[in-house]
């Protein structure tokens, strides 16, 4: 019978609470922050790990990423997710996958937030886009949430 030995060192994962996520604004238009929770600087990989959070009536900008794969997970609210034309209705729990060169749009149609953990590999420069805009503090509702305690 073959066993698996561990090996005998570790590298310590990266720990970070909703308290040390860094938010952003991208541009003092957009009705959309980001909350980064890992990106190149800390995960040493190319790519970006973040909450996007949408006020009420928010979306994305029409935006496509030429290499990246950018998938996002609903943890909160409804709204709608529009890929190359096709609108599909989302709500928490839905999932999207959002393929390279894929024009596409996230936006709230519900009467709260939309909190969606976004994920997108590889980078392409995604973190640096997002750190370049605006810092903005998480407030009580978003921090409720990332807890999941809302």
């Amino acid at each position: 019978m073959d066993t698996c030995q561990l090996p005998t060192s570790c590298v310590m994962p990266v720990f970070k609470s909703p308290k040390d996520y860094q938010a952003f604004r991208i541009s003092p238009q957009d009705t959309n922050r980001l909350a980064i929770v890992f990106d190149p600087t800390v995960a040493n990989m190319s790519l970006t790990y973040c909450v996007e959070i949408f006020d009420q009536g928010g979306k994305t900008p029409a935006n496509r990423h030429q290499l990246a794969v950018e998938m996002f997970f609903i943890l909160k609210g409804e709204g709608r997710a529009i890929c190359d034309g096709k609108v599909v209705s989302i709500q928490s729990g839905d999932s999207i996958l959002v393929p390279p060169n894929g024009i596409h749009v996230i936006e709230n149609t519900g009467e709260g937030r939309l909190y969606a953990l976004c994920i997108m590999v590889p980078n392409e420069d995604f973190a640096e886009l997002i750190r370049s805009g605006t810092p903005v503090t998480l407030d009580d509702e978003d921090l409720a949430v990332l807890r999941r305690s809302s």
